[in-house]
């Protein structure tokens, strides 16, 4: 074949495995930190205390919030593309006779993309480690670490929570 007949082939080739590279890369790419989360819905509260199985994880006040993709998600029971929820959990403080929220343990983030995180219900998860908006509590694990628990969850979307009005 001469070079003229292979040079667009060649072109093809390369640009398809561009494309594939680029979307190999994407589907690694980490859940990005929530900026301005605590301005979106609230979406509830409520304290995991000592004695629950998940205490040693997760104990403390959990505060949820949903942008608003994912309000479109609460209401219709299916959360599209671009729903981003956010669990800032921090510890609980007794003062008196009364339960605050102390310092922040973690932001944990579900974020939808159905193409990009397809092994894991179409949602990416990543918690934050305390208030750094870089260090990564789950990273690469996400799968086994978060994912895990939200399976059972399916027939809602993989999501624990429900907006209360």
């Amino acid at each position: 074949m001469p070079n003229s007949a292979r040079s667009p082939l060649v072109h093809l080739a390369a640009a398809v495995a561009l494309a594939l590279a680029a979307a190999a890369a994407d589907a690694g790419a980490p859940v990005p930190y929530p900026e301005g989360y605590r301005q979106w819905t609230h979406v509830k509260s409520m304290q995991i205390l000592p004695g629950h199985p998940l205490y040693d994880a997760f104990g403390g006040v959990h505060h949820i919030y949903a942008n608003a993709k994912a309000m479109q998600g609460y209401r219709d029971g299916r959360f599209p593309d671009g729903a981003v929820i956010v669990f800032d959990l921090r510890d609980a403080r007794t003062e008196g006779s009364a339960v605050t929220a102390g310092a922040r343990k973690v932001v944990g983030v579900m974020h939808r993309d159905a193409k990009r995180w397809a092994d894991t219900g179409g949602w990416g998860f990543e918690g934050f480690k305390g208030d750094s908006r870089t260090e990564r509590a789950v990273g690469a694990d996400a799968k086994t670490a978060c994912f895990g628990c939200h399976a059972p969850q399916q027939a809602r979307d993989y999501v624990f929570s429900a907006f209360e009005r």
